[in-house]
């Protein structure tokens, strides 16, 4: 059984990234720029943000960050973010979700231009993906496989079972396993909350990937001996073991499954760290015009 580590994979991505922008500095190119809009004080979001921050200083990237109070109008946002459209010297930015309620986080989606749409959630990029283009992936998702092509799990004319059916990760990762590439070739079923015989259609399953944001819903009873096991899913629970008084838990039950896989990731420590990574070269292409 092999533990994926993403907090290593994605250590050594960072730095292949932070080479290249070495390169590029040394060549008198432009230096990547990533922007990012957050709306409001939530604790989660700062905190997500700010570790993007971070990433790009460790890279070496250019970064901006745009605080907006969470009184603000969805007219006044969609103004910003054109101006960030219409800005040449940022390559990519985010609007951090979630959005206050009397914000449609759609039309803000949709008004964000596809080319510098480094989240992968624009309409036009979604499509992209589903046709096989270049494109940018959205971050978890890309993430996921970058995992699985640096520990090399094979994947094709695997059984393929993806449980969460979220335009975040579920539904992409169906799209993605099943592309005539690798890691792709896969025979894939999307699962979800309405699915009947779920149990039996998981044990079917070589590669499983979890993204139901339900604490270790996954037990040792849904997997066939030899699977390869890959937990998205990620809750806070209390705890009186840790100084927090709180502990995270993947969607997966750890200790029971782990002895049955070929492969697993971890909860922390697993796929949670390569989202960021993944926004990061995404950056990278758009600041290279790798896509548009």
């Amino acid at each position: 059984m092999t533990i994926i580590d993403g907090k290593k994979v994605s250590e050594e991505i960072q730095g292949e990234i932070a080479a290249e922008v070495q390169k590029l500095k040394a060549a008198g190119k432009k230096i990547p720029h990533l922007a990012a809009i957050l709306v409001g004080n939530d604790g989660a979001s700062e905190t997500y943000v700010g570790g993007k921050v971070k990433a790009c200083e460790r890279v070496g990237f250019r970064s901006t960050l745009v605080r907006l109070p969470d009184t603000v109008s969805e007219s006044e946002l969609l103004k910003k973010i054109s101006d960030l459209n219409k800005d040449k010297d940022i390559d990519g930015f985010i609007v951090q979700l979630p959005l206050p309620k009397h914000i449609s986080e759609q039309k803000v989606i949709e008004t964000i231009a596809p080319e510098k749409d480094v989240d992968g959630f624009h309409p036009a990029n979604v499509g992209r993906m589903a046709l096989n283009l270049p494109t940018y992936l959205p971050a978890t998702p890309y993430g996921i496989l970058q995992l699985i092509e640096r520990y090399k799990i094979e994947t094709a004319g695997k059984t393929c079972v993806v449980i969460g059916r979220s335009h975040i990760v579920g539904s992409p990762m169906s799209i993605l396993m099943a592309r005539n590439t690798y890691p792709g070739n896969c025979t894939v079923t999307l699962t979800h909350s309405k699915t009947k015989n779920l149990k039996e259609i998981c044990f079917s399953a070589d590669i499983l990937i979890v993204a139901l944001g339900k604490a270790e819903f996954l037990t040792a009873d849904y997997v066939k001996q030899g699977a390869a096991v890959i937990d998205v899913g990620i809750t806070r629970v209390k705890s009186d073991k840790t100084k927090t008084g709180w502990k995270l838990l993947g969607d997966v039950k750890y200790d029971e499954v782990a002895p049955k896989c070929s492969f697993i990731s971890h909860v922390p420590g697993g796929v949670g760290p390569m989202t960021i990574t993944s926004l990061l070269l995404n950056s990278l292409k758009a600041s290279k015009k790798e896509v548009y």
